[in-house]
């Protein structure tokens, strides 16, 4: 049979930001000095098949994700990502899903620029790029070019990635258990803007463990402060609101300076486990200016 699973195209790994559902707006503050800092690394995960449903007839999954941040607060962040999975059914039949992305963000979060691609058995299946821009008014605006050339506005709310997990972080921070915000990463077609809600739980810290396929990676993050998080995804015009249910969710471990690990992605009819084997932290380089 045909696996008939919707691919990963629609993952979202940067966290999810925005304003306190019911409350008064978090604002992400315009200062580099006070915003939060990432730190640049390199993260590889292996990943699992966790639960699913028997109606899609999942017997394994098996794959990798590699997620690459580069530059500073004052230069902007670049982002190289890539998603690759091998399902397979209960009739012996596989499914290889490889998605690879790579977006440049401003240190000031007013201009975005962003290309994925979705590969499905080695076939390109769906491409999306662009840039979106703050305007001069504070209006933020899109120009795709790949899969159709077209601009439109989209609101000035919305957040862009790098600026999500800023905002998530600092809003762990403060104490704050419940965020909500409109984000626009360039995924998919690259028109849509997704409402997301985030849960924070209480903040931790890392110690280094003794054993473990994740020891060498904990070590590396030892005395580092972390919140859970699980954030949900809601189509375009949906909203976080009543009783929908979400696209899917994402469950994590977020450290204060970016990095995430013990992912859950939840499809409803499957979720995916993703475990942090190596981590490369690197020297952010200093702001010039």
């Amino acid at each position: 049979m045909t696996l008939s699973i919707c691919p990963p195209a629609r993952i979202r790994l940067s966290a999810a930001a925005a304003v306190l559902a019911g409350m008064t707006a978090f604002a992400v503050t315009g200062s580099l000095a006070s915003a939060a800092e990432l730190a640049p690394h390199r993260a590889i995960y292996d990943l699992e098949l966790g639960e699913a449903s028997d109606a899609l007839s999942i017997s394994a999954l098996t794959g990798r994700m590699a997620y690459e941040v580069s530059g500073s607060v004052c230069d902007g962040y670049s982002v190289n990502f890539r998603f690759m999975t091998d399902m397979r059914d209960e009739d012996g039949g596989s499914q290889v899903t490889d998605l690879r992305s790579s977006s440049h963000e401003s240190g000031s979060a007013d201009a975005f620029q962003f290309l994925s691609e979705t590969f499905v058995d080695r076939k390109l299946i769906e491409e999306t790029r662009g840039s979106a821009n703050r305007e001069k008014n504070g209006e933020k605006s899109v120009e795709l070019k790949v899969p159709a050339a077209k601009t439109f506005p989209i609101s000035s709310k919305a957040l862009f990635p790098t600026e999500h997990i800023k905002a998530l972080i600092e809003a762990a921070k403060a104490g704050q258990h419940f965020f909500t915000a409109d984000i626009f990463d360039g995924s998919e077609t690259g028109d849509k803007v997704f409402t997301t809600t985030a849960v924070i739980g209480a903040s931790e810290q890392e110690t280094a463990v003794e054993t473990g396929p994740e020891k060498a990676a904990r070590a590396a993050l030892a005395g580092k402060t972390y919140w859970p998080v699980t954030v949900a995804y809601f189509e375009p015009g949906i909203g976080a609101t009543g009783e929908q249910e979400p696209s899917y969710q994402l469950s994590f471990l977020l450290y204060e300076n970016g990095i995430s690990r013990k992912m859950t992605l939840d499809y409803g009819d499957f979720t995916i486990k993703a475990q942090l084997n190596n981590l490369e932290v690197r020297t952010g380089e200093p702001c010039t200016n």
